[in-house]
Formats: C-alpha cells, structure tokens, sequence
C-alpha cells in the first residue's frame, strides 16, 4: 500500500518535471497561453478594484448631498392633484419634518433692456429653502415669508445671469422681465447650487422667485414637488414612514398618489447598475481567458500526438496521461494568474489616480482572480487532457 503511494506521488512529481520542461521548451505557445489567462485576470482585477474605489467615492458624494433631505413627488388623484400651501404647512407640524420646501420650476423668456434669452430655468422657492442653504447667497438678501405671502415680483440671479444682462452694471435694485414682468433683483447667487435630491436631478436654476409666485406664472394652484427637510435624530426610513401616513390622509388612502426619493434609493440603483455591468465584463474576460487556454491545450494535444502515442506503448494508463496535461494546463494558469493580479492592481492604480477616485484593494477581487486562474487550467484543460488519455497507441504512432 506504502509501495503503491510512493509511487504515485514519483509519478506526479516526473509529471510536473515533464510538464515545466514542455513549457519551457515551446516557449511562444507557452506565452500565448499564459498572455490568455494574464488578460482575462488583470481584466477582473482592475474591473473589481476600480468600480469598488468608484462606488465608495458615488456613496460619499451620494451621501454629502442626500443628507437629511427626502424629495416627494405628487401624481395626485381624480380629486386631488396636488398640495395646497395649506397642505405643506401642514407637513411641517410632523415630529419627523423640520421644514419643507416647494419645488415649482418653469421655463421662460428673460429680457432686459435690448438683450433677451429663452428657456431660462426659473425656479420657485420659499424662505425656508435659505435656511437650509445659507452659502447659496453672496450679495443682497433672500426670498422672505413676505414675499411668499404677498405674492411679490422679487428675484435671486445666478452668476452667469448677472454676465448676460448686468455685465459692468450692478444688479442689486435693477429689474429683469421674466416673460414680460418686471422683478426687481434682491440678491446674487453662487454656483454651487442646490445640494437635495431635486437640485442634483434637476440641475441649479438660473433665477429663483417666490413659489407662490411661480405657482401664479404656471396658472396653478397646487405643489407637485417638494423637498422634506429631516428634524434631527430621524433617519430617512422612519421619516419615509411618518410622511407616507400623512401623505396617504392627504389623499384619502389612494394608491400611486406620489413617490418619495432619497439618495439612498437612487445610490442602491446605481450599485446595482454597476455591479451588474461589473459581472457581465468579469465573465466575459473569464470565458475568453478559459476558451483561450483550451484552444492552446488542443492545439498542444495535436502537436504532441507521436509523444502520447509512444508513451502509452510504453504502458502509460490514461489517467497517468490526463493528469500530466492537466498539470501543465495548471502550471500555466496559475503562472498567468499571478503575473494578472500584479498587472490588474497596477492598472486599478492608475485608474483610480486619473479617475481621481479612492484606490482599495479588493480582497475578493484577488482571490476570483486566483481561483480562477486556477480553475481554469483544470476545467478548460479537462476536455484537451481527455481527448489526450482516449488517444489509441498505434494510430498515434502512425501519424508519426
């Protein structure tokens, strides 16, 4: 039994000899086996690695700019198209709500003196968007309740606004006509915009205004947009729920009458996204890198055919020929896998300095990238191992 192990282990370890020394004596086939496998790992390497380091940096930009805020938009129903300002008032009286901001926007012909432009975004805000904005304005001052509740022609402009119609003119006290009416400018903008969930989607308005005053351009009456503002010590679920029970009320307890958006949300679908672009290209790259070394191996099998031939003449049993095939399909795979790995995490670095995005290195990036290199000198090296071991003796002598 000892005698029968002993040798058994001789057998593979001369396997392994014979294997290294093939390898090495057709050293272009070899590399282009290798150049197959190094590929496909460096491809799931710096795949994996990149999209972790980008998805880690999309969450805490996601995050920055999502805090604290929930962005409810109304469908409404047959009976109720949208929130009244009675409606929203009513929102702020919720334990979970610290303030709420309506969301009305439109597009309209901004002119003054003789320069004029189209479709420049207006936007309608109250004096609570301020609040939660204090960096928004630069010079003058914000939109107020007074404004709201009377109704005033009163405006903030954005930078670029104040280049196109008040170029060398300063703007605080002069009138600009958003489709034909005249408002008066109080205050002057900063780029950096709005950072709630309707700002990052919708992109900065060029004017804001007061939102009832907006809501009278757009002939309506009612709120279809609005940004929750979250009390502290509430988190964005439970908040979700206590605007949801006061929002159902509000509609009488009828289905699909708005949709509540946080970043959470929208961040879970692009990681999902992601993740599943990031699958598709590591299982491409796999496949490829496998389909290629299993041509190689065949390739190998045909070429070495008197050598199979003479060594079964000589009393080798089929396995004892699978396994120095697979061997050498191994040996190959793992020396493509480990030069891959090294090559991935150099390209993922760089990725990820040109991107300007975080570098980490991904512990299960590394061992798909070694389990598979070592997989696949097994499984795609099986049926070329196979194909090996069935070969008959005599016809292989023949082709000699």
């Amino acid at each position: 039994m000892l005698k029968s192990i002993r040798s058994t282990f001789i057998m593979i370890g001369e396997c392994f000899r014979m294997s290294l020394n093939n390898i090495l004596g057709n050293r272009a086939r070899s590399f282009l086996t290798v150049l197959g496998i190094l590929i496909g790992v460096a491809a799931v390497i710096a795949l994996i690695t990149t999209v972790n380091g980008f998805s880690g940096s999309l969450s805490s930009s996601f995050s920055s700019m999502g805090a604290g805020t929930l962005t409810v938009t109304v469908s409404g129903s047959d009976l109720k198209s949208g929130l009244t300002t009675d409606d929203l008032t009513e929102l702020t009286t919720l334990e979970a709500v610290a303030g709420v901001t309506p969301n009305v926007s439109l597009s309209a012909r901004v002119s003054r003196g003789g320069s004029y432009e189209t479709r420049i975004s207006v936007s309608g805000k109250n004096s609570h968007y301020f609040r939660q904005n204090a960096d928004l304005l630069t010079r003058g001052r914000t939109l107020n309740v007074t404004d709201e509740d009377n109704t005033t022609f009163a405006c903030l402009i954005s930078p670029d606004m104040v280049e196109t119609f008040f170029y060398g003119v300063d703007p605080i006290g002069e009138k600009l006509y958003i489709d034909g009416i005249p408002f008066l400018v109080v205050g002057l903008m900063s780029g950096s915009g709005d950072a709630s969930i309707s700002g990052v989607m919708n992109g900065s308005p060029d004017i804001l205004i007061p939102y009832t005053t907006a809501m009278k351009m757009n002939n309506s009456s009612v709120v279809t947009s609005f940004t929750t503002y979250l009390a502290d010590g509430w988190t964005s679920e439970t908040a979700t729920d206590a605007l949801e029970a006061k929002l159902d009320e509000m509609f009488s307890y009828e289905d699909d009458c708005y949709e509540i958006m946080d970043m959470s949300s929208i961040e879970d679908t692009m990681q999902n996204m992601l993740n599943m672009v990031s699958a598709l290209l590591a299982g491409i790259a796999l496949v490829v890198g496998g389909i290629g070394i299993m041509n190689m191996m065949l390739t190998t099998v045909t070429e070495r055919t008197t050598e199979i031939g003479l060594k079964k003449a000589l009393g080798a049993i089929p396995w004892q020929i699978q396994i120095q095939f697979l061997i050498e399909s191994f040996l190959l795979s793992v020396i493509g896998g480990a030069a891959g790995i090294a090559l991935g995490l150099m390209l993922s670095l760089i990725l990820s300095k040109v991107m300007g995005t975080g570098f980490v290195i991904s512990t299960f990036a590394i061992l798909l990238g070694a389990g598979f290199s070592a997989a696949v000198g097994i499984i795609f090296g099986w049926a070329p191992a196979r194909k090996a071991s069935k070969l008959n003796p005599i016809d292989a002598l023949r082709s000699a």
